[in-house]
């Protein structure tokens, strides 16, 4: 019989936030009090136009930072990531960074017929389908967003939807990692707990701020629904939205800084 000592891990954590934002050479000073992530780097560089005076925080693989003056107000922003795990990345480096305050600017599918493309999703709580939140929480841990900021943004959203006969509605979003997988056994689960919206980055991004204690929101752009089929990534109507949930998210800076 081997008499051979297994080594194992002592210490409590192999890489931190904080050991990333190491990595990257970031430091919170470099970062604005608002953090506005979207998911596609296009429309961060959409993001990034509308600063005065743009600095490169950094780039690292696919994910670029940038923070620079909008409307006087210090603002950071940075491609949050597509998925489950590359979201938790880009938002524990912000959270390590003591961000006061993150505005997810993302897309999703749809869970309701009524719900057309173009149209936007105000998240009001998840449905924790992906696989990195349970590393964080347990099963009985309710993910949602600030309330106050929610509010505020949903009052902004509707205005702003108005104009271009769009809708938002409010209601909880099913994160999963599995896009293949969204079947009607599925789904239709989803649905009964409440879901309106399918996406695979608001759970992670809202459970994580929540950890850290950091103020959060989602608002999503519907770019297809999965009650009527219908696939909307080249409708017009879409890319009108994604142009609008950068409106929603720079006004929603303005009002809570006051101007």
């Amino acid at each position: 019989m081997s008499t051979e000592t297994i080594e194992k891990m002592t210490r409590d954590v192999h890489l931190s936030g904080k050991d990333l934002m190491s990595m990257v050479q970031l430091r919170p000073k470099d970062i604005g009090s608002y953090a506005i992530v979207p998911g596609p780097k296009e429309r961060l560089d959409s993001l990034v136009k509308k600063m005065e005076n743009p600095v490169k925080n950094f780039s690292f693989m696919e994910y670029h930072m940038f923070t620079g003056l909008i409307n006087g107000t210090r603002v950071t922003a940075i491609n949050g990531g597509r998925f489950a795990a590359d979201t938790a990345i880009t938002t524990e480096i912000l959270c390590s960074a003591q961000a006061k305050m993150l505005i997810r600017i993302g897309s999703c599918g749809a869970l309701r017929k009524d719900i057309k493309i173009g149209d936007f999703i105000l998240t009001t709580g998840c449905v924790r389908g992906e696989g990195v939140s349970p590393y964080y929480v347990d099963d009985k841990f309710v993910t949602l967003p600030d309330a106050a900021m929610t509010q505020r943004l949903g009052a902004i959203a509707k205005k702003l939807a108005s104009t271009a006969a769009l809708t938002v509605h409010e209601g909880k979003v099913w994160s999963t990692d599995a896009i293949l997988r969204e079947t009607k056994e599925i789904v239709n689960k989803v649905i009964d707990q409440g879901a309106i919206g399918v996406d695979m980055v608001s759970a992670p991004f809202l459970t994580i701020a929540q950890v850290y204690k950091i103020p959060a929101v989602s608002i999503l752009a519907v770019s297809d629904n999965l009650i009527s089929g219908q696939m909307g990534f080249i409708n017009p109507d879409y890319y009108m939205a994604e142009g609008m949930l950068i409106q929603m998210a720079l006004e929603l800076v303005k009002q809570l800084e006051g101007k």
